[in-house]
């Protein structure tokens, strides 16, 4: 875990939710592939030289850009693939209960942080299976709202996404999320605070650090 700012008085944390709110590199790992793979599919591809393609778009991204890394939904657009198919992919393409299960730890967790915080979720899957990773890790309820893919129809790093899951302003809203260029840099840039977490397992944390 990093902490890279708090404000002086948050009361608002926005999560990340995948591979933030549950470890589980399989599950990350398939809601990639799946779409590659069906991304290949549909292009007459092979599986294998749709990855390669994929990992290239990635590589050239990064030294365009810095070094910085982009989401896979502005990446597929780069390809011809818009939102929309985008959002249609990952409502069906696979399912969290397949992988995740109930977390007693991160309903522990978020159950203290609500007494303090409101909750919200941005995340670049659409708002339903978003939901649904929520409902898998029993912590659904403790959500005040989830800010999706089909939201702004556009996908982090995105200000108006930011805008929508901001329910204090700015200034005391922190972003908690696994990766620094698509969870992070905007919030930082917009006067959030920004925590840096490898999982589940720093989620467990937050009530003793904030």
């Amino acid at each position: 875990m990093r902490v890279y700012h708090l404000p002086p008085h948050p009361t608002c944390l926005i999560f990340d939710i995948d591979s933030t709110l549950y470890t589980c590199p399989e599950y990350a790992h398939e809601q990639i592939d799946s779409q590659i793979r069906h991304f290949a599919d549909l292009r007459g591809m092979t599986h294998e030289a749709a990855r390669a393609l994929i990992a290239e778009e990635r590589r050239a991204y990064a030294a365009a850009h810095d070094g910085k890394k982009i989401s896979l939904g502005n990446l597929f657009t780069r390809l011809g693939i818009t939102i929309e198919e985008s959002i249609e992919w990952r409502k069906t393409l696979f399912d969290p209960a397949d992988f995740l299960r109930r977390d007693e730890r991160l309903i522990a967790a978020l159950a203290e942080l609500q007494k303090r915080f409101r909750l919200v979720c941005v995340t670049n899957n659409p708002v339903l299976p978003a939901q649904k990773t929520l409902r898998a890790l029993g912590v659904e309820s403790l959500i005040e709202q989830t800010v999706g893919l089909d939201t702004c129809m556009k996908s982090k790093p995105a200000r108006e996404m930011l805008e929508r899951a901001a329910l204090a302003p700015f200034s005391e809203c922190v972003s908690i999320g696994d990766r620094y260029d698509i969870d992070l840099a905007l919030p930082l840039e917009l006067g959030m605070g920004a925590i840096l977490v490898s999982g589940a397992e720093d989620v467990y944390e937050l009530p003793d650090i904030l």
